[in-house]
């Protein structure tokens, strides 16, 4: 039996039920369904028993998660992964284009870290290493990877209080302005992004392309995609977000998350970590120096 996290119940008021009082309470499952879930796999012992979703709790009681601990180990997906950066509690790696981060999918960048990272050797490390936020299945560039529940916890904290700084590259069609920003609502919440154009050249089926930097200030799904196609630039090769007669197909779609800089959950150091951009850009703009 091997207990991931402790947790001591504080002085109650009045009872509460076991799945009411635990979700926030610990750091490797934070969230409600989390929670829900280590219930049901009799998970969360209470003084040493495993609870149920209906135990109620009085105050005092010693809660003990423990780890998860799959009878046969997870298929490793072969891939091989830039790594940008590794350590004990994290990892930075250079997603591929064309392979999604998670999900019930085999093929998919989670299943292949085993492969790719060392394992930890901190006390709460997680089974399997697991990413701390997504890139779109057609975009490439830094991925952050926790390898703790801590680290997880701490980076998921710095996501919500937006003080991890992510910085993308794309192709667009057309000539974009120097430099500017949109403030376009995605799935009706208010969200901001920040554009400023590299360069620009003459294209043979879009009169022009333009490569330019963006740094999302919110982080809505498909957040950059579809503000640049709210005004009248799409990215080269989207084939979700795009103008009518105007689908590049071949090369894929041409974004690319350049950077990503964070807190170390550890050390508290600032650190920042970048990307090559993939060849397929330099077949486009062959003079790059980024």
């Amino acid at each position: 039996m091997l207990i991931q996290e402790e947790h001591i119940v504080e002085s109650l008021a009045n009872p509460i039920r076991l799945s009411d009082y635990v979700p926030g309470k610990f750091t490797c499952k934070p969230s409600r369904s989390g929670m829900k879930k280590a219930i049901r796999k009799n998970l969360l012992l209470v003084d040493g028993i495993a609870g149920k979703t209906a135990t109620f709790l009085m105050g005092g009681e010693t809660l003990q998660l423990l780890r998860d601990t799959p009878s046969t180990p997870a298929r490793a997906f072969h891939l091989d992964i830039p790594i940008l950066y590794e350590d004990e509690d994290l990892a930075v790696i250079s997603k591929p284009a064309g392979v999604e981060v998670s999900g019930n999918k085999f093929k998919t960048v989670e299943n292949a870290l085993r492969q790719n990272l060392n394992p930890s050797a901190r006390a709460d490390s997680l089974n399997m290493a697991q990413a701390v936020h997504r890139i779109d299945y057609a975009t490439s560039g830094a991925l952050i990877i926790g390898k703790t529940s801590s680290s997880v916890s701490h980076l998921n904290k710095q996501f919500e209080q937006r003080t991890v700084g992510k910085r993308y590259i794309a192709i667009v069609i057309g000539e974009m302005p120097k430099e500017g920003s949109i403030r376009e609502r995605v799935d009706g919440k208010p969200s901001f992004s920040y554009y400023r154009n590299l360069r620009s050249q003459i294209s043979a089926r879009f009169e022009r392309l333009t490569l330019v930097e963006l740094i999302p200030e919110t982080g809505r799904r498909h957040q950059l995609r579809k503000h640049l196609l709210s005004i009248g630039h799409p990215i080269l090769g989207d084939k979700l977000y795009f103008l009518p007669d105007m689908i590049f197909r071949g090369r894929g779609m041409f974004l690319h998350a350049r950077s990503v800089s964070f807190d170390h959950p550890v050390t508290g150091k600032r650190m920042e970590f970048t990307a090559p951009l993939p060849n397929k850009y330099l077949r486009i703009f062959s003079d790059l120096n980024l």
